[in-house]
């Protein structure tokens, strides 16, 4: 049941509302409002560009950004986000002026969604003076044109990949959440993982090295960003070293530093359907590019690493 956006007679003087499908999956929409990597590359009318400060997406969190204008003007702004329902809906103040209630309400349609969005001011003539002074209408509408080609761009560049586990939801968010059933089942066939420390809140790190058959080391580490037991996982994911820095992918220089994945759990019954997204975090174009064509060979080495899992689960 999604949430919903309360207008009416009461109301419809005092809002500026449209609705828009994207042709992106709704976690994709939700994380290019909520990524600060994301968000500056959309946010903003033709002609403007946003740099932000801070940005804490959470109930009391705060983004504090600067638009510049295409006449050279910066605009300072200020948001406190009330409520943050992932990937479901997004509800903030714009506290530095003018002063308005944004509700923005992400709704899935297969592989689409369809955003809804509503700014509430006090009053009908603060709301008019936004529209006639500031072109708040059109301004969005083009801000969200940005949105689109945004995430189309972060959809045909994102790996995914599912696969429905012969487990209950929970066994398996604890199959990639402790380490001694993690270091029986991750990396590639073969290799061997030790677990050096394994630290399951936002900000804290997972931090393994994997040994080959041929006894070389390489090293690996993610670094939490959201932990919603059992559905949900995201974090960053780079290459890192016997110490937990961050280092390049060792035989190939142009990989990106670091990835941004999700890892969502749904179950049905006694089974369990994982789906994995990962994308390019803060890359270049390069890095983007080399991402996007190792996607296959990706989809060859977590096939690999899921089949362990398969295995594991059904000895657990």
């Amino acid at each position: 049941m999604h949430a919903t956006i309360e207008s009416s007679s009461d109301t419809a003087a005092r809002e500026i509302a449209t609705t828009r499908v994207f042709d992106a999956p709704r976690e994709l929409v939700f994380d290019a409002w909520t990524s600060p990597e994301h968000v500056g590359q959309w946010w903003g009318p033709n002609g403007f560009t946003t740099t932000t400060h801070s940005m804490d997406v959470r109930p009391g969190g705060e983004w504090i950004f600067v638009m510049h204008g295409p006449d050279g003007t910066d605009y300072k702004n200020h948001i406190v986000y009330r409520e943050v329902v992932r990937p479901d809906r997004i509800v903030y103040d714009h506290v530095s002026g003018p002063l308005f209630r944004a509700t923005v309400i992400f709704e899935a349609e297969g592989q689409k969604t369809r955003i809804r969005m509503q700014m509430l001011f006090e009053t009908a003539e603060l709301r008019k003076k936004v529209a006639e002074e500031y072109g708040a209408v059109e301004g969005l509408e083009q801000t969200l044109n940005h949105l689109g080609e945004h995430v189309a761009k972060m959809a045909d560049d994102e790996f995914v990949i599912s696969r429905e586990f012969d487990a209950r939801r929970d066994l398996v968010f604890k199959a990639w959440t402790e380490p001694e059933r993690l270091a029986q089942w991750w990396g590639p066939k073969g290799f061997t993982v030790k677990v050096a420390n394994i630290d399951l809140r936002p900000g804290g790190m997972f931090h393994y090295g994997m040994v080959a058959p041929d006894g070389s080391e390489m090293w690996g580490k993610f670094i939490y960003r959201e932990i919603v037991p059992p559905e949900r996982m995201v974090f960053i994911v780079s290459f890192s070293d016997e110490s937990g820095g961050t280092t390049r992918h060792p035989m190939a220089p142009t990989w990106p530093l670091e990835m941004l994945n999700t890892v969502t759990l749904t179950e049905h019954g006694d089974k369990t359907t994982l789906t994995l997204r990962s994308s390019a975090y803060a890359a270049t174009e390069e890095e983007r590019a080399t991402f996007k064509a190792g996607h296959s060979s990706m989809q060859g080495g977590f096939t690999g690493t899921f089949d362990q899992l398969a295995a594991y689960l059904a000895t657990a």
